[in-house]
């Protein structure tokens, strides 16, 4: 696996909570900062709505890669279905994201993906520095990446549950 592949991951769970119970919970772009080890935190761009183009910014931080910082531009936005962004380039992203909301029965099917590369990014000038471990490096990459992204649906699937709305 090379991040030429654009290697992905995904990870879902059933919330008992309706598909527009748990959207406005996936609009607050700095609510992953809350379950994540690494996403530090993030906002949306100079006054921007959610709404398809929309832009945000994320802080990270990684015991091997350092501290960074990205913009993402909102590339699906379907209301209590699709929440999709791409990470840095969007005709090269570094990395794409998304959440889709599936209805399932009284409640909701939360999946979030994440694709890496094709474009450049942390984890590529990492491999530039090791290509004869890029497969490694990827399949590593991917078990972070996912292991985040359970905590993250499983946060939201808390606090959907909770009954407490969102902010």
């Amino acid at each position: 696996m090379k991040v030429s592949d654009c290697p992905t991951t995904q990870v879902e769970v059933r919330i008992a909570a309706r598909p527009a119970e748990v959207w406005s919970w996936l609009l607050d772009v700095d609510l992953p900062a809350r379950f994540s080890t690494e996403f530090q935190g993030g906002g949306w761009v100079e006054g921007a709505e959610p709404g398809l183009g929309a832009r945000f910014r994320g802080r990270n931080s990684h015991p091997v890669a350092g501290e960074w910082e990205t913009v993402s531009t909102v590339t699906g936005y379907e209301p209590e279905r699709l929440f999709a962004w791409a990470v840095m380039d969007v005709t090269n992203p570094a990395a794409s994201w998304r959440f889709e909301l599936v209805p399932d029965g009284d409640g909701t099917i939360l999946r979030q993906w994440a694709q890496i590369g094709p474009g450049p990014s942390n984890l590529t000038t990492i491999i530039g520095s090791m290509p004869e471990h890029e497969e490694e490096i990827v399949a590593m990459r991917l078990g972070e990446l996912q292991a985040n992204m359970q905590k993250t649906v499983e946060g939201i699937k808390a606090l959907a549950e909770s009954g407490v709305p969102a902010a």
